[in-house]
């Protein structure tokens, strides 16, 4: 190794340097990616759903002309269960509380909440099934609820909302006014925050209530978000069943697998058509939650940039090495064909040795083996006595030519 190092130049070895830099950047990036794609919890719900694989996690988002009403939801609620059952799709689990699926809707608003301590109007999301399994929210007190629940008058308030109603955010079980209606405040959520959060839409109080809530004593433009996750037996099944059952109306929909959209693959084709991204022929207004994981495709993208670029300059250094390497190769591969050919026959040779001696655990040792008797031996000796004579003929004619001249 040290001798190995000695042979190398100066350039040489800054080149190697920075080669290997280039390598182990490229290496950190690719951790930052995984990390931040494996951070967006709300895009990963298939793998808490089953750690085995085989689901999909889908997102469908409508324009207010979509028309997505309740019944369009259990319509396809209904006609799933039904392709399933036709596809033989059965669920396994001993668990009899197991479920193939889960879906959740969901609608912006406004409503307008007060108790005796004040009044809040406050952006508001009217949700309907499961919408809480794919948005865990961090609670600082009570509980979630689901869509599905006979009770219809929950309210699960953020923490500015609490504090404005109530001055406290230990606030489960206390009574709300909903337009003169009272409300039960089951929970109360930390909302994220950031930057990216911020620009997503959650700047404001944000509260949220069953859709029916919302619907009746609220400000809404209907269902404007669905999401689901169920078996995906081939790829792409869920995709394909979804859009072709919620997205026969292609401008005013638009569906999409979550748990690829950080793909590489995904990541490149963002890649290759950055700037034309942002423009959106739809008259669709994504939830804060899509936006960030736009935010976060947009992110990864520039990442996978840099990681190219620094796996492109080592890559390139290695095939100039083992050009050069190549051209100063001083085999062939009729050598190494030879050499391999020697290797196999001796070994032959020692097998059979050890069988005729009945001592098939005794290796024979190399010493023993006549180095004249080898292919590679004699193709050395071949060698030299082709260059002895090559000199042979060379001095020959130069003395040949001395004696013309004299």
């Amino acid at each position: 190794m040290k001798k190995w190092l000695r042979s190398l130049s100066g350039r040489q070895i800054k080149l190697g340097l920075s080669a290997g830099i280039s390598a182990i950047i490229f290496l950190i990036l690719t951790g930052v990616i995984a990390l931040l794609a494996g951070m967006q919890a709300e895009q990963n719900v298939s793998r808490r759903w089953s750690s085995e694989g085989g689901v999909a996690q889908v997102s469908c988002f409508f324009s207010p002309n979509a028309g997505i009403t309740q019944d369009s939801i259990e319509s396809f609620e209904h006609s799933l269960d039904n392709a399933l059952k036709e596809a033989s799709i059965e669920q396994d689990s001993p668990n009899p509380g197991a479920r193939l699926w889960a879906d959740a809707y969901s609608a912006d608003g406004a409503i307008t909440l007060s108790t005796d301590k004040g009044t809040v109007q406050a952006d508001a999301l009217g949700i309907g099934g499961d919408f809480f399994l794919f948005h865990q929210l961090q609670l600082l007190n009570g509980s979630y609820f689901s869509g599905n629940d006979l009770m219809q008058d929950y309210v699960i308030l953020d923490r500015d909302s609490a504090w404005q109603l109530f001055g406290s955010v230990d606030v489960a079980g206390m009574p709300v006014n909903i337009a003169g209606r009272p409300h039960m405040v089951i929970g109360v959520v930390e909302c994220p925050t950031g930057r990216l959060y911020e620009a997503a839409g959650l700047d404001g109080i944000r509260v949220f209530v069953s859709y029916e809530t919302l619907r009746t004593y609220g400000q809404s433009s209907g269902i404007n978000h669905f999401e689901i996750v169920m078996p995906n037996p081939v790829k792409q099944y869920a995709l394909n069943y979804v859009r072709e059952q919620l997205g026969s109306q292609e401008r005013e929909v638009e569906v999409l697998e979550n748990n690829t959209r950080y793909s590489i693959g995904k990541r490149l084709r963002l890649l290759l058509g950055f700037g034309t991204r942002s423009m959106n022929g739809k008259a669709i207004i994504y939830p804060y939650w899509e936006n960030v994981a736009r935010g976060y495709e947009d992110i990864l993208t520039l990442l996978t940039l840099f990681q190219m670029l620094f796996l492109i300059y080592p890559s390139v250094v290695l095939l100039v090495w083992i050009i050069i390497r190549w051209k100063n190769k001083t085999w062939t591969a009729r050598t190494v064909l030879l050499a391999v050919q020697d290797k196999l026959q001796r070994a032959g040779d020692r097998r059979r040795e050890r069988r005729r001696s009945g001592k098939n655990g005794e290796k024979k040792s190399w010493l023993d083996d006549d180095p004249k008797d080898t292919i590679g031996y004699k193709l050395k000796k071949r060698r030299e006595q082709k260059r002895e004579q090559r000199l042979h003929r060379k001095i020959e004619k130069e003395f040949q030519a001395e004696r013309k001249e004299k």
